[in-house]
């Protein structure tokens, strides 16, 4: 069985399963950490701290956990799950318009970075009963929380966790992690022949992930070649 999205011939399994690699990794990462340095992770079921944190996600990370979601999903179950990503959608794009702002005020990218953290969205696939309604498919960041991780060389670790700032842990480098998604964003742009030449390097909230129709148009596959993806609204501000 191949995996493709709505209205399009484009096989994904190759990059699906690629992805699926990374998230293996990840998997192992947080299980190593985990068995080593058990009486500092306090994950556990109903615990929804990393549910409310606002990042980003490539495009091959968006294209999977849209095609699992709609999978998942369809007829009346779907339409509720749609309404909170909507909800959630419209909080992030407040917080990154005054971010967007920030940044043109001329405020430093790390203090911008700092305030973005410092805010809590409920993520749209968080269901009533704090659990994640598409858990088994969920981001590569939310596999990953609650185990210390570095991102612009800076430590960071969950606020619920056992570990002690300034000690030495066994650490998930999110850069290197993003590079890997990254490249293989690219390389599915180039075998899609999308007129977005740049468009492997955008990056979208969970919740637009969960709302956009991957197709034809959107992946810019008819028509002339074009620079960037902006136009399509799902690229950062």
């Amino acid at each position: 069985m191949t995996d493709k999205t709505d209205n399009m011939d484009f096989d994904f399994t190759p990059y699906f399963k690629k992805y699926e690699e990374l998230v293996g990794a990840a998997e192992e990462a947080f299980k190593r950490v985990k068995n080593d340095h058990a009486d500092c992770v306090h994950c556990k079921v109903g615990c929804a701290d990393c549910c409310h944190a606002v990042f980003d996600l490539t495009l091959i990370e968006a294209l999977y956990i849209n095609h699992k979601f709609k999978a998942t999903f369809t007829g009346e179950k779907l339409e509720p799950l749609l309404e909170r990503a909507n909800r959630s959608d419209r909080k992030v794009h407040k917080i990154k318009k005054r971010a967007h702002k920030l940044l043109k005020e001329g405020h430093k990218d790390e203090e911008i970075l700092e305030q973005i953290a410092a805010e809590t969205v409920r993520c749209a696939l968080l269901n009533d009963q704090d659990l994640c309604d598409l858990y088994d498919f969920r981001p590569i960041t939310c596999r990953l929380y609650g185990v210390p991780t570095a991102i612009g060389g800076k430590a960071h670790t969950c606020g619920l966790s056992g570990f002690s700032k300034g000690e030495a842990y066994p650490t998930a480098n999110i850069d290197r992690i993003q590079s890997a998604l990254m490249a293989l964003s690219n390389a599915l742009v180039a075998d899609l022949k999308s007129k977005y030449t740049t468009m492997g390097e955008m990056l979208v909230p969970l919740s637009m992930a969960l709302l956009t129709d991957y197709d034809d148009e959107y992946l810019g596959l008819k028509g002339e070649t074009e620079d960037s993806p902006e136009s399509m609204g799902g690229a950062n501000e």
